[in-house]
């Protein structure tokens, strides 16, 4: 079957959630890509929307013609020449506007799971839950002569697991978006002993044509992403804890985010972090990863108090962040919550005591966003003079910080060497690319 007939007949589960929608998104894209070539002019191609939300799927059509508007305003030069025998098409607004109508034409919204019954594949972005994941794969199984594949972008369960439990014998792969998939260039794909090679080859051309950074994993809970951020995480609030027995919960939490973020040159603190993906996902994942782990306990009864008190961080439908670990205000830190209080402290309270006793960071401070921009050498000679000073000095802040680096390296190294990562530049490349830090965890600066 050639790639073009394969996206002839395709179905999202969980279309209108934060994960399928941008999935859903990028695959209606490329399906009416394809529709244009001359050579597909007689093939019909259909996009099925799954969702249980009927507002959701509501909400998600006027999601998808906003973002089809902006990628058609992007690309005009080429789409007039995809369009270049329409000669009613004269304006840059006709042909934007055919593209738009063209996309959300292929895309049918619908509750029932009936529609993908004919899907040749099915992309699965439903919530991680290993026993719902299974009972649809069957449910569309059990009634689909085509033998469709199935793509599934769970972040933690293991694939071969449902493959077994579901019989879909070499007809399942882990293709782990980042979030949001429109934006993030990441996708993490992860096979089985029996992926049919195949489904694995299709993989990698949708991937490629998607412009995607591809990473393979191996099929351990966690892969790569989630096996990384779910230890640094814990990391983090274990260190949180300890500062927490001589200085209140707001003020260790403040301390620690603000080593992970300032001292660590990362993009957000590792509390914001753990808010952005949400409490409950981050503890759901360690739930789903512990019973794999023989040799470390991948839990925190802190995250299950903060479930208990219903602070749960997330983001509203809107994009917006929801209050977590830190209390926001148009996007910004403003409070830390306090779980022995169960109420928020107000940051400007607590900032100037924890900044002292975290002490300086070194004269020539680097940001994050300077670091970004950095390119090879460049970066590496600044990172590289940053860390040296900040070994150097006998402060709080940077006692942190080093022991937070090197623990941040070990688990990468620990990654390869459980061979859930194939080789460094592969941990490396998914911190680098999925979680937007400014450098790899695998690094010379924390020896």
């Amino acid at each position: 079957m050639e790639y073009a007939e394969r996206l002839e007949n395709v179905s999202v589960l969980g279309a209108a959630g934060k994960m399928g929608s941008g999935i859903l998104l990028l695959t209606a894209v490329e399906m009416a890509d394809l529709s244009l070539l001359p050579e597909n002019k007689n093939k019909v191609f259909v996009l099925n929307a799954i969702d249980v939300s009927q507002p959701g799927l509501k909400g998600l059509m006027n999601y998808l013609r906003s973002q089809v508007l902006k990628i058609a305003e992007k690309k005009t030069v080429m789409l007039r020449k995809m369009y270049g025998d329409r000669d009613d098409l004269a304006e840059n607004r006709d042909v934007i506007q055919q593209y738009v109508n063209d996309v959300m034409s292929v895309i049918r919204p619908s509750t029932r799971m009936e529609v993908a019954y004919e899907s040749k594949l099915v992309f699965e972005a439903v919530a991680e839950n290993k026993a719902l994941k299974v009972k649809l794969f069957r449910q569309i199984d059990e009634n689909n002569e085509n033998k469709p594949w199935y793509f599934t972008n769970t972040s933690s369960v293991p694939i071969n697991e449902m493959e077994k439990e579901a019989g879909l014998e070499g007809r399942i792969l882990g293709v782990h978006f980042y979030n949001p998939p429109a934006v993030q260039k990441l996708v993490e794909i992860i096979k089985t002993e029996n992926t049919l090679d195949e489904v694995h080859e299709f993989a990698l051309v949708y991937s490629k044509k998607l412009r995607k950074v591809v990473v393979p994993s191996s099929d351990f809970a966690g892969f790569i992403g989630n096996g990384h951020f779910m230890r640094d995480a814990l990391h983090g609030i274990r260190e949180a804890e300890e500062l927490s027995k001589t200085y209140s919960y707001p003020e260790s939490i403040y301390m620690i985010n603000k080593v992970a973020q300032e001292y660590l040159v990362r993009p957000m603190g590792i509390f914001q972090l753990i808010d952005y993906v949400g409490i409950d996902v981050v503890n759901f994942i360690m739930g789903v990863m512990n019973p794999y782990l023989s040799e470390e306990e991948l839990h925190h009864p802190l995250l299950e108090k903060m479930l208990e008190l219903e602070v749960r961080g997330g983001q509203n439908s809107d994009g917006s962040q929801k209050d977590g670990f830190l209390k926001y205000e148009k996007g910004r830190p403003v409070a830390i919550f306090d779980p022995d209080q169960k109420a928020y402290v107000e940051i400007s309270g607590i900032k100037d005591k924890c900044d002292e006793i975290l002490g300086p960071l070194p004269g020539e401070q680097v940001s994050w966003k300077k670091a970004v921009r950095l390119k090879g050498e460049k970066k590496d000679e600044v990172l590289t003079k940053f860390f040296n000073a900040l070994k150097n000095m006998d402060t709080t802040g940077a006692e942190i910080a080093i022991r937070y680096g090197k623990r941040s390296k070990d688990i990468g190294k620990q990654l390869v060497e459980s061979k859930v990562a194939f080789k460094e530049e592969d941990v490396n490349t998914v911190m680098l690319t999925g979680f937007f830090h400014a450098y790899g965890p695998i690094n010379q600066f924390f020896d």
